[in-house]
């Protein structure tokens, strides 16, 4: 395939700890030794991997992530895993996200699950000037909506990559968007939410754009999500779809749907990983704020869209695209398989909005919020037990290490709204 696309530099990419995008690029010369697993870098560089003395890391491609990225620079890009070695042997880096992700993933498909995600994946676009490219709204045509020739180069260029692009519109804030594509298993969606950033990104900034994936980027103003819709299949057969219950969800469709309540407030910390991420969930715009389910009603943490037999999915709402996808999909993955393998049964489904009511209509409803912040995350997720065995020690800690030190520098940071409400005091 190099060949034939006429290759001249090769970009491997891997994914650090906090979900960002790293990147060796070598030139044709070096194509052998990089399809071998054989390119060096030093892990005691990237924050959370290794220590100096032990910082030697291979990156061992994924031949199947081969994509050619660029075609007048003669440039592809491969996704690697990321190894260490021991006694002279390559072994996976238990600190890879990828790899995290990989080794969760087979231990499912072993009690005879197989996991599928999609994403709704949205993002603004701002002018140099950080003001949103248009003040359209949900659903906006041209003129108000003055991103549509952005959003289908996009989709040109994702589908070229291979990416089956379901739908694209204008979301409800100004210049905020939304391209949603196909659900796979977690790994490709881990794999096609990265390429995503990179590509919406790099288009982005070629027409003069600014492509931002930050939760909360303008006050009073809806923010971005990475709603995630998700099941357990096994040997094409859907298992959260059975046609002889009231609702038709299965057994353990509930289950499933009871452990991820259960473990909301750690899977915070994971799917909304930044300062920024608790800006966004707050009451009074559609993310929501409160643990529990329901059918069609979107106030909620979980909702059950319409679709069943093979369609029957549960979409999490919470997540945004601050995080790192292959963490996020660990952790949602462990929290739901909690509940089958414990078979937890979920509350009643909230038919009501929830964000008509009351605090104590709420309470009686047992209904408890999710975190309010990075901090309140943090400390839920040490307290979990099943996401954190489903991490390892090592990603634990250097979360919980690189989290605190976040959350520290942000309280001593002094913000405009406060000089502007306190200088006079």
């Amino acid at each position: 395939m190099i060949n034939t696309d006429t290759i001249d530099f090769l970009s491997l990419q891997f994914i650090d700890v906090l979900g960002r995008v790293k990147n060796v690029e070598v030139p044709k010369s070096q194509f052998d030794k990089a399809l071998s697993g054989n390119i060096m870098f030093d892990g005691s560089s990237i924050e959370g991997f290794v220590r100096i003395e032990e910082s030697d890391m291979f990156l061992v491609p994924d031949l199947e992530t081969y994509t050619q990225i660029d075609i007048e620079k003669k440039t592809a890009r491969i996704i690697c895993d990321v190894y260490t070695e021991e006694n002279g042997i390559k072994v996976p880096f238990k600190g890879c996200p990828r790899t995290i992700l990989k080794k969760n993933y087979a231990e499912a498909q072993k009690l005879g699950y197989e996991m599928m995600v999609g994403p709704e994946m949205e993002f603004f676009l701002f002018n140099k000037e950080n003001s949103p490219v248009d003040q359209g709204g949900y659903f906006d045509l041209g003129p108000s909506d003055s991103a549509e020739d952005v959003r289908r180069e996009i989709t040109k260029q994702l589908k070229g990559l291979g990416f089956e692009i379901e739908a694209m519109h204008h979301e409800v804030g100004p210049g905020q968007q939304e391209i949603d594509f196909r659900y796979d298993n977690p790994i490709k969606t881990a794999d096609n939410v990265v390429t995503f950033k990179f590509i919406v990104k790099q288009l982005a900034k070629n027409k003069g754009f600014i492509a931002s994936f930050m939760p909360k980027p303008l006050q009073n103003e809806a923010g971005s999500g990475m709603h995630c819709h998700q099941s357990l299949f096994w040997n094409d057969e859907n298992l959260f779809y059975d046609e002889y219950t009231d609702d038709q969800l299965s057994d353990i469709a509930k289950w499933y749907i009871a452990g991820i309540l259960k473990h909301a407030p750690a899977l915070c910390f994971v799917t909304n990983p930044i300062v920024n991420s608790y800006k966004r969930l707050i009451p009074g715009y559609e993310a929501p704020v409160n643990i529990c389910w329901s059918y069609s009603n979107r106030s909620p943490l979980i909702r059950i869209p319409a679709r069943r037999k093979n369609g029957t999915r549960i979409e999490l709402r919470n997540p945004d695209l601050s995080c790192n996808p292959y963490l996020a999909f660990t952790a949602m993955l462990a929290a739901g398989l909690d509940g089958i393998k414990n078979k937890l049964e979920p509350p009643k489904p909230i038919l009501k909005n929830l964000f008509n009511l009351s605090a104590k209509e709420k309470k009686r409803a047992k209904i408890k919020n999710l975190p309010g912040s990075l901090y309140e995350a943090l400390l839920a997720f040490k307290k979990d037990k099943v996401i954190c065995d489903a991490f390892g020690e090592h990603t634990t800690n250097i979360l919980i290490e690189a989290k605190t030190e976040e959350w520290k520098k942000y309280n001593r940071q002094i913000h405009k709204w406060e000089i502007e409400r306190y200088l006079s005091c």
